[in-house]
Protein backbone atom coordinates (compact mmCIF):
# COMPACT_ATOMS: atom_id res chain seq x y z
CA UNK A 1 0.00 0.00 0.00
CA UNK A 2 0.84 3.60 -0.61
CA UNK A 3 1.67 6.57 2.26
CA UNK A 4 -1.87 7.09 1.33
CA UNK A 5 -3.55 3.85 2.26
CA UNK A 6 -6.18 3.88 -0.46
CA UNK A 7 -8.35 0.92 0.13
CA UNK A 8 -9.15 -0.18 -3.23
CA UNK A 9 -12.14 -1.70 -2.17
CA UNK A 10 -14.32 1.59 -1.86
CA UNK A 11 -15.36 1.72 -5.32
CA UNK A 12 -17.53 4.91 -5.03
CA UNK A 13 -17.25 8.08 -3.19
CA UNK A 14 -18.66 8.61 -0.08
CA UNK A 15 -18.55 12.67 0.18
CA UNK A 16 -19.85 13.47 2.85
CA UNK A 17 -17.45 11.45 5.02
CA UNK A 18 -14.78 13.47 2.85
CA UNK A 19 -16.00 16.42 3.80
CA UNK A 20 -16.02 15.58 7.71
CA UNK A 21 -12.71 14.36 7.52
CA UNK A 22 -11.64 17.15 5.44
CA UNK A 23 -13.14 19.90 8.18
CA UNK A 24 -11.26 18.05 10.99
CA UNK A 25 -8.04 17.83 8.81
CA UNK A 26 -8.39 21.95 8.58
CA UNK A 27 -8.68 22.35 12.06
CA UNK A 28 -5.87 20.02 13.55
CA UNK A 29 -3.78 22.13 11.18
CA UNK A 30 -4.99 25.20 12.46
CA UNK A 31 -4.00 24.30 16.24
CA UNK A 32 -1.02 22.50 14.43
CA UNK A 33 1.73 24.51 16.87
CA UNK A 34 2.73 20.67 18.00
CA UNK A 35 3.88 17.58 15.84
CA UNK A 36 0.82 15.87 17.11
CA UNK A 37 -1.60 18.02 15.69
CA UNK A 38 -0.08 18.02 12.33
CA UNK A 39 -0.14 14.30 12.73
CA UNK A 40 -4.03 13.62 13.27
CA UNK A 41 -4.04 16.50 10.70
CA UNK A 42 -2.31 14.51 8.05
CA UNK A 43 -4.82 11.38 9.51
CA UNK A 44 -7.79 13.12 8.77
CA UNK A 45 -6.75 14.22 5.12
CA UNK A 46 -5.64 10.86 4.58
CA UNK A 47 -9.36 9.78 5.53
CA UNK A 48 -10.95 12.40 3.66
CA UNK A 49 -9.03 11.03 -0.06
CA UNK A 50 -10.18 7.58 1.35
CA UNK A 51 -13.77 8.31 1.57
CA UNK A 52 -13.79 10.78 -1.70
CA UNK A 53 -11.09 10.90 -4.23
CA UNK A 54 -12.88 12.88 -6.41
CA UNK A 55 -13.04 16.22 -4.85
CA UNK A 56 -9.77 17.97 -5.19
CA UNK A 57 -9.91 19.72 -1.75
CA UNK A 58 -8.86 16.26 -0.05
CA UNK A 59 -5.87 16.09 -2.46
CA UNK A 60 -4.64 19.92 -1.67
CA UNK A 61 -4.79 19.95 1.58
CA UNK A 62 -3.30 16.63 2.10
CA UNK A 63 -0.54 17.66 -0.06
CA UNK A 64 -0.53 21.07 2.43
CA UNK A 65 0.41 18.82 5.36
CA UNK A 66 2.99 16.94 3.95
CA UNK A 67 4.81 19.76 2.15
CA UNK A 68 4.66 21.49 5.72
CA UNK A 69 6.11 18.09 7.69
CA UNK A 70 8.78 18.44 4.34
CA UNK A 71 7.99 14.81 3.45
CA UNK A 72 9.38 14.48 0.45
CA UNK A 73 8.57 10.85 -0.35
CA UNK A 74 4.69 11.62 1.12
CA UNK A 75 4.61 14.55 -1.45
CA UNK A 76 5.59 11.67 -4.13
CA UNK A 77 3.29 8.88 -2.65
CA UNK A 78 0.18 11.58 -2.96
CA UNK A 79 1.17 12.71 -6.72
CA UNK A 80 1.29 8.91 -7.55
CA UNK A 81 -1.95 8.50 -6.33
CA UNK A 82 -3.49 10.97 -8.35
CA UNK A 83 -1.78 10.39 -11.26
CA UNK A 84 -3.09 6.83 -10.92
CA UNK A 85 -6.65 7.42 -11.18
CA UNK A 86 -5.73 9.80 -14.00
CA UNK A 87 -5.10 6.54 -15.46
CA UNK A 88 -1.47 6.26 -14.82
CA UNK A 89 0.04 8.47 -17.27
CA UNK A 90 3.60 7.93 -17.87
CA UNK A 91 3.92 11.32 -18.68
CA UNK A 92 2.31 13.03 -15.07
CA UNK A 93 4.61 9.93 -13.54
CA UNK A 94 7.90 10.87 -15.73
CA UNK A 95 7.10 14.68 -13.93
CA UNK A 96 8.09 13.38 -10.38
CA UNK A 97 11.48 12.97 -10.76
CA UNK A 98 14.67 15.17 -9.89
CA UNK A 99 12.01 18.03 -9.00
CA UNK A 100 12.13 19.54 -5.06
CA UNK A 101 8.71 18.69 -4.60
CA UNK A 102 8.50 20.54 -1.63
CA UNK A 103 8.82 23.92 -3.58
CA UNK A 104 6.87 22.46 -6.56
CA UNK A 105 4.29 19.61 -4.87
CA UNK A 106 1.55 22.20 -4.96
CA UNK A 107 2.15 23.16 -8.27
CA UNK A 108 2.21 19.78 -9.97
CA UNK A 109 -0.71 18.83 -8.35
CA UNK A 110 -2.95 21.46 -8.98
CA UNK A 111 -1.33 21.76 -12.50
CA UNK A 112 -2.64 17.96 -12.65
CA UNK A 113 -6.18 18.80 -11.52
CA UNK A 114 -6.26 21.96 -13.84
CA UNK A 115 -5.80 19.91 -16.61
CA UNK A 116 -7.70 17.22 -15.58
CA UNK A 117 -10.42 17.98 -13.59
CA UNK A 118 -11.92 14.79 -11.33
CA UNK A 119 -15.50 15.96 -11.28
CA UNK A 120 -16.70 14.43 -14.64
CA UNK A 121 -19.22 17.59 -14.97
CA UNK A 122 -16.23 20.42 -15.17
CA UNK A 123 -14.52 18.07 -17.32
CA UNK A 124 -17.02 17.67 -19.48
CA UNK A 125 -17.13 21.44 -20.08
CA UNK A 126 -13.95 21.09 -21.75
CA UNK A 127 -14.60 18.29 -24.07
CA UNK A 128 -18.15 18.21 -25.28
CA UNK A 129 -18.57 19.65 -28.57
CA UNK A 130 -15.21 20.12 -29.18
CA UNK A 131 -14.06 17.28 -31.90
CA UNK A 132 -10.25 17.79 -31.25
CA UNK A 133 -10.49 17.57 -27.26
CA UNK A 134 -13.02 14.32 -28.18
CA UNK A 135 -10.01 12.75 -30.15
CA UNK A 136 -7.41 13.76 -27.92
CA UNK A 137 -9.58 11.98 -25.45
CA UNK A 138 -10.07 9.02 -27.12
CA UNK A 139 -6.36 8.53 -27.95
CA UNK A 140 -5.49 8.70 -24.36
CA UNK A 141 -7.80 6.14 -23.08
CA UNK A 142 -6.55 4.08 -25.73
CA UNK A 143 -2.62 3.92 -23.91
CA UNK A 144 -3.69 4.42 -20.72
CA UNK A 145 -3.87 1.79 -17.78
CA UNK A 146 -7.01 1.84 -16.52
CA UNK A 147 -6.94 -1.18 -14.08
CA UNK A 148 -7.04 1.01 -10.97
CA UNK A 149 -10.97 0.43 -9.70
CA UNK A 150 -10.99 4.47 -9.33
CA UNK A 151 -9.57 5.42 -12.12
CA UNK A 152 -12.20 2.98 -13.83
CA UNK A 153 -14.62 4.56 -12.70
CA UNK A 154 -13.59 8.19 -13.02
CA UNK A 155 -13.03 7.78 -16.58
CA UNK A 156 -16.70 5.85 -16.82
CA UNK A 157 -18.33 8.99 -15.77
CA UNK A 158 -16.28 10.86 -18.33
CA UNK A 159 -17.79 8.67 -21.20
CA UNK A 160 -20.94 8.33 -19.37
CA UNK A 161 -21.09 12.14 -20.07
CA UNK A 162 -20.21 11.69 -24.65
CA UNK A 163 -22.86 8.97 -24.34
CA UNK A 164 -25.46 11.79 -22.86
CA UNK A 165 -24.09 14.37 -25.30
CA UNK A 166 -25.25 11.81 -28.01
CA UNK A 167 -21.92 10.51 -28.68
CA UNK A 168 -23.05 6.64 -28.08
CA UNK A 169 -20.34 5.08 -31.00
CA UNK A 170 -17.47 6.73 -28.81
CA UNK A 171 -19.43 5.61 -25.41
CA UNK A 172 -19.35 2.29 -26.85
CA UNK A 173 -15.87 2.02 -28.04
CA UNK A 174 -13.91 3.17 -25.17
CA UNK A 175 -16.88 1.45 -22.22
CA UNK A 176 -15.11 -1.67 -23.84
CA UNK A 177 -11.55 -0.47 -23.29
CA UNK A 178 -12.35 0.15 -19.98
CA UNK A 179 -14.14 -3.00 -18.91
CA UNK A 180 -11.63 -4.95 -21.11
CA UNK A 181 -9.25 -3.68 -18.24
CA UNK A 182 -11.20 -3.87 -14.91
CA UNK A 183 -14.32 -6.44 -15.65
CA UNK A 184 -15.86 -5.87 -12.10
CA UNK A 185 -17.37 -3.07 -13.01
CA UNK A 186 -20.75 -3.63 -13.48
CA UNK A 187 -22.45 -0.31 -13.41
CA UNK A 188 -20.48 0.22 -16.79
CA UNK A 189 -21.64 -3.16 -18.09
CA UNK A 190 -25.49 -2.34 -16.93
CA UNK A 191 -25.04 1.40 -19.30
CA UNK A 192 -23.46 -0.10 -21.76
CA UNK A 193 -26.33 -3.08 -22.31
CA UNK A 194 -29.28 -0.89 -21.73
CA UNK A 195 -27.83 1.01 -25.10
CA UNK A 196 -27.43 -2.01 -27.00
CA UNK A 197 -30.69 -3.03 -26.11
CA UNK A 198 -32.38 0.17 -27.07
CA UNK A 199 -30.79 -0.06 -30.30
CA UNK A 200 -31.45 -3.18 -31.00
CA UNK A 201 -28.65 -5.34 -30.62
CA UNK A 202 -30.00 -8.10 -28.43
CA UNK A 203 -27.08 -10.46 -28.17
CA UNK A 204 -24.55 -7.66 -27.09
CA UNK A 205 -27.20 -6.56 -24.78
CA UNK A 206 -27.11 -10.38 -22.97
CA UNK A 207 -23.30 -10.32 -23.39
CA UNK A 208 -23.29 -6.78 -21.26
CA UNK A 209 -26.08 -7.79 -18.31
CA UNK A 210 -24.07 -11.50 -18.72
CA UNK A 211 -21.28 -9.64 -17.27
CA UNK A 212 -22.91 -7.11 -14.86
CA UNK A 213 -24.83 -10.46 -13.30
CA UNK A 214 -21.75 -12.40 -13.19
CA UNK A 215 -19.59 -9.78 -10.88
CA UNK A 216 -22.62 -8.45 -9.19
CA UNK A 217 -24.89 -11.58 -8.51
CA UNK A 218 -27.66 -9.47 -7.06
CA UNK A 219 -28.72 -7.25 -9.39
CA UNK A 220 -30.69 -9.57 -11.69
CA UNK A 221 -30.11 -7.36 -14.87
CA UNK A 222 -29.30 -10.80 -17.41
CA UNK A 223 -32.56 -12.43 -15.72
CA UNK A 224 -34.81 -9.43 -15.94
CA UNK A 225 -33.57 -8.92 -19.42
CA UNK A 226 -34.50 -12.36 -20.45
CA UNK A 227 -37.64 -12.08 -18.79
CA UNK A 228 -38.10 -8.68 -20.86
CA UNK A 229 -37.26 -10.42 -23.95
CA UNK A 230 -39.30 -13.53 -24.00
CA UNK A 231 -42.30 -11.60 -22.95
CA UNK A 232 -41.35 -9.45 -26.09
CA UNK A 233 -41.66 -11.94 -28.16
CA UNK A 234 -44.21 -14.52 -27.07
CA UNK A 235 -46.98 -14.49 -29.55
CA UNK A 236 -45.01 -12.06 -31.86
CA UNK A 237 -42.42 -14.17 -33.94
CA UNK A 238 -42.14 -17.46 -35.39
CA UNK A 239 -38.64 -17.92 -33.43
CA UNK A 240 -38.36 -16.43 -30.13
CA UNK A 241 -35.39 -14.85 -28.73
CA UNK A 242 -32.89 -17.24 -27.24
CA UNK A 243 -29.45 -16.76 -25.09
CA UNK A 244 -26.34 -16.60 -27.58
CA UNK A 245 -24.98 -19.46 -28.53
CA UNK A 246 -21.86 -20.71 -26.81
CA UNK A 247 -19.55 -19.85 -29.74
CA UNK A 248 -20.54 -16.31 -29.69
CA UNK A 249 -20.12 -16.09 -26.48
CA UNK A 250 -16.98 -17.34 -26.48
CA UNK A 251 -16.00 -15.01 -29.02
CA UNK A 252 -17.56 -12.21 -27.24
CA UNK A 253 -14.99 -12.90 -24.64
CA UNK A 254 -12.31 -13.56 -26.63
CA UNK A 255 -12.31 -9.82 -28.05
CA UNK A 256 -12.75 -8.74 -24.08
CA UNK A 257 -9.40 -10.71 -23.28
CA UNK A 258 -7.53 -8.74 -26.66
CA UNK A 259 -8.56 -5.86 -25.18
CA UNK A 260 -7.29 -6.06 -21.60
CA UNK A 261 -3.33 -4.80 -21.99
CA UNK A 262 -3.13 -2.07 -23.33
CA UNK A 263 0.57 -0.63 -25.17
CA UNK A 264 1.59 1.64 -22.18
CA UNK A 265 1.97 -1.53 -19.58
CA UNK A 266 2.03 -4.30 -22.13
CA UNK A 267 5.49 -3.57 -22.89
CA UNK A 268 6.32 -3.85 -19.08
CA UNK A 269 5.58 -7.55 -19.44
CA UNK A 270 7.97 -10.20 -20.30
CA UNK A 271 7.26 -10.49 -24.33
CA UNK A 272 9.77 -12.79 -25.37
CA UNK A 273 8.32 -15.78 -22.32
CA UNK A 274 5.28 -15.14 -23.44
CA UNK A 275 6.22 -15.81 -27.37
CA UNK A 276 7.54 -19.02 -26.32
CA UNK A 277 4.51 -20.09 -24.48
CA UNK A 278 2.75 -19.18 -27.49
CA UNK A 279 1.41 -23.33 -27.93
CA UNK A 280 0.76 -23.33 -24.10
CA UNK A 281 -2.98 -24.68 -23.19
CA UNK A 282 -5.92 -22.26 -21.66
CA UNK A 283 -4.71 -23.49 -18.41
CA UNK A 284 -1.06 -22.28 -18.66
CA UNK A 285 -1.92 -19.26 -20.00
CA UNK A 286 -4.23 -18.43 -17.52
CA UNK A 287 -1.39 -18.86 -14.97
CA UNK A 288 0.82 -16.82 -16.97
CA UNK A 289 -2.05 -13.84 -17.13
CA UNK A 290 -1.80 -13.88 -13.47
CA UNK A 291 2.15 -14.23 -12.49
CA UNK A 292 2.08 -11.01 -15.48
CA UNK A 293 -0.76 -8.92 -13.28
CA UNK A 294 -3.23 -9.52 -16.06
CA UNK A 295 -6.05 -10.45 -14.09
CA UNK A 296 -8.20 -8.96 -16.72
CA UNK A 297 -6.92 -11.55 -19.28
CA UNK A 298 -7.49 -14.34 -17.03
CA UNK A 299 -10.37 -13.72 -16.54
CA UNK A 300 -12.01 -13.76 -19.61
CA UNK A 301 -10.12 -16.47 -20.59
CA UNK A 302 -11.27 -17.77 -17.95
CA UNK A 303 -14.59 -17.51 -18.65
CA UNK A 304 -14.57 -18.89 -21.98
CA UNK A 305 -14.01 -22.15 -20.58
CA UNK A 306 -16.78 -21.74 -18.21
CA UNK A 307 -19.01 -20.74 -21.39
CA UNK A 308 -17.90 -24.30 -22.95
CA UNK A 309 -19.40 -26.13 -19.65
CA UNK A 310 -16.05 -26.52 -18.32
CA UNK A 311 -16.04 -27.03 -14.48
CA UNK A 312 -12.13 -26.11 -13.87
CA UNK A 313 -13.17 -22.73 -15.33
CA UNK A 314 -15.93 -22.01 -13.54
CA UNK A 315 -13.40 -22.43 -10.43
CA UNK A 316 -11.24 -20.13 -11.89
CA UNK A 317 -13.28 -17.51 -12.78
CA UNK A 318 -14.54 -17.32 -9.04
CA UNK A 319 -10.90 -17.29 -7.97
CA UNK A 320 -10.01 -14.30 -10.28
CA UNK A 321 -12.59 -12.52 -9.32
CA UNK A 322 -11.65 -13.07 -5.42
CA UNK A 323 -8.19 -11.85 -6.45
CA UNK A 324 -9.56 -8.83 -8.37
CA UNK A 325 -11.48 -7.73 -5.43
CA UNK A 326 -8.39 -8.11 -3.29
CA UNK A 327 -6.18 -6.64 -5.90
CA UNK A 328 -4.53 -3.58 -4.23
Amino acid sequence: MTDIDINQKLQHPRRSLGNRHRSQAEKFLKISENLENLNWAEQSAKQAVLYDFTNPENWIILTKIKIIKEDIQGIRAVLKELFTILGRDPELLGQLKNIDLTKNGMDLLNAGLRIDPLDPDKWAKDVLGNDEQTEKFKKRVEKLDLRDVRANILFSRRIERLRDFGNEELFMYLSRIILAQRPSNHETWNELGKLHERRGEFDEAWFCYDQAQTYFPTIKVRDRYKERMEAKMDGKANIPWTEPVVKNRVDFLKKMQNMSTPKNFKINLDEEHIEENMETDDYQKITQFREQGNLSGAFFLARQLAAEGDEDGEILVKEIMEEMNNEN
